[in-house]
């Protein structure tokens, strides 16, 4: 509460509103104007339907027809399970906690919301990363690729992608290491009962931001960078090759151009949280809770558009997203559609 006295010594009693009302620790509480408050869980509710029923589609389309079993939709499979999850398990509580600007979900369950956050997010980079090696190989690397990039290469490279993410997103939240060395700062300043927001040393935001974003980001730039200086180059001789050969070099370009796509719009949604990211601890944590929300959630649509950027540019997907919408998937042999029939 904040008092104040007027020019007729009257007291004026403001009354802040709080998480929990008749807690000292509580933290501030803003209350939208209900058509507002409406609006935002009607806006949300809509993102997290998309976020899951789209990734569902891909992981389904993938694991059920034999034709998309090869390596490169291995990682893309992984890649939509993160999505998935993000989807699933991150985006609700977080509507929640964005329209009623409070967490009341508990501690616990607030680590563990913030570990899972982080794993995925790494989850997804590093995903990129292995399918910007894999197109690497498929361009750059032709003869190549088959015995380098196997089924058994892209197990190992999803197995590596997954224990990493958990290991980095666990061992931060649980072991303390986001605050370590500002622990009294944090508890006198940020702490406070309804809230759940990811606070940062200068040394962790630094390095989670350059591990976890950064390093990855510039390596895949640089990877497909290399790609496509070769694919322009192929482009010249192209007319040398077999009809067949010039088919299977169109499809690889396509995939490459594709999952191109893919990463450019997860570098350009999350490129704004992660430069807030970085530099809110060197400025005194004057970025507002409110910035880090709308462009968390920014972020978070990249896990909604992945699907749409499928469906945009495979004609495999809008394929397989009709036979499952259909109901002819479940016909016997549905598995064997060839999909890239026209």
């Amino acid at each position: 509460m904040n008092f104040e006295m007027n020019s007729s010594q009257t007291l004026i009693v403001e009354i802040v509103p709080l998480c929990y009302e008749f807690l000292n620790s509580s933290c501030a509480k803003f209350t939208y104007p209900l058509i507002i408050k409406l609006s935002l869980y009607g806006f949300f509710g809509l993102v997290v339907i998309l976020t899951i029923f789209g990734n569902f589609f891909v992981i389904l389309s993938i694991v059920h027809f034999k034709q998309l079993h090869m390596p490169t939709n291995y990682l893309v499979l992984s890649l939509a399970v993160t999505d998935l999850l993000l989807g699933g398990f991150v985006m609700p509580p977080n509507v929640i906690r964005t329209v009623e600007t409070c967490w009341y979900l508990g501690t616990i369950f607030c680590k563990i919301h913030l570990s899972v956050n982080i794993t995925l997010v790494t989850s997804s980079i590093i995903n990129l990363c292995f399918i910007a090696i894999d197109r690497y190989y498929a361009v750059c690397q032709p003869l190549l690729y088959h015995t380098i990039i196997t089924p058994f290469v892209t197990l190992i490279m999803i197995s590596i992608c997954w224990s990493v993410s958990f290991t980095v997103g666990f061992g931060i939240i649980f072991l303390g290491l986001n605050s370590l060395g500002i622990e009294d700062f944090s508890n006198k300043n940020i702490a406070c009962e309804g809230g759940c927001a990811l606070f940062q040393s200068p040394a962790s935001s630094t390095a989670s931001s350059l591990l976890s974003f950064y390093f990855p980001g510039i390596i895949m730039l640089s990877i497909y960078m290399k790609i496509f200086r070769v694919a322009q180059k192929q482009a010249k001789s192209i007319q040398d090759l077999k009809n067949e050969a010039k088919r299977i070099s169109k499809e690889e370009k396509k995939a490459t151009k594709t999952l191109a796509v893919v990463m450019g719009v997860f570098l350009s949604l999350w490129t704004p949280f992660f430069f807030c990211n970085i530099i809110d601890p060197y400025i005194g944590y004057l970025i507002p809770h409110v910035l880090f929300e709308v462009l968390a959630w920014i972020g978070f649509l990249n896990s909604t558009l992945n699907p749409m950027v499928y469906a945009f540019f495979y004609k495999w997907f809008r394929k397989a997203l009709r036979i499952v919408l259909s109901g002819k998937i479940f016909q016997s042999g549905s598995s064997r559609m060839n999909l890239f029939l026209h």
